[in-house]
């Protein structure tokens, strides 16, 4: 077997990569469709920035996709979309509240950081590793933000 290179990924690779650009659009989506559920102007701004960095990284992987003369995922999943329907329904039940609006993205978040989990697993020394761990280290910093303000909202 060859070495893989960026410009050269085995298919296993760039399935993988698919996968986190499916997962990066959910949240990209997912985010912004939240911030306008939003009514604190802070968290608004936050989830904007949140997505826009997930954008950022989707197009990073479709990018290394494509040197690889593959047509790169330009969608998230189905079952995002469905999370996404429940997270409008709940914030319009609840008047936008950020504290259920924060504990869905949560969910969110715990689902895009386990993608990156595995295929790091999953992808360990390829050519691909100093990209996703750099990815992976946003993600989880994103993560972390959308969990402790979930907590700081519980008491408000």
């Amino acid at each position: 077997m060859a070495l893989e290179t960026k410009t050269d990924l085995n298919q296993s690779t760039i399935n993988k990569l698919q996968k986190l650009i499916r997962a990066n659009i959910d949240s990209y989506n997912g985010f912004h469709e939240s911030a306008e559920e939003l009514n604190d102007p802070k968290l608004k701004t936050l989830f904007k920035q949140l997505g826009d960095e997930r954008s950022a990284m989707a197009s990073e992987l479709q990018r290394l996709v494509e040197f690889n003369g593959e047509e790169a995922e330009d969608d998230g999943s189905v079952a995002a979309k469905t999370h996404r329907i429940w997270i409008n329904i709940r914030g319009k039940l609840n008047g936008g509240d950020a504290h259920v609006i924060l504990i869905e993205a949560e969910r969110g978040e715990d689902h895009i950081k386990e993608a990156y989990e595995e295929v790091l697993k999953e992808t360990a020394g390829s050519a691909m590793n100093d990209v996703l761990t750099a990815q992976y280290k946003k993600v989880k910093a994103g993560h972390d933000r959308v969990r402790d303000l979930r907590d700081a909202y519980k008491n408000k």
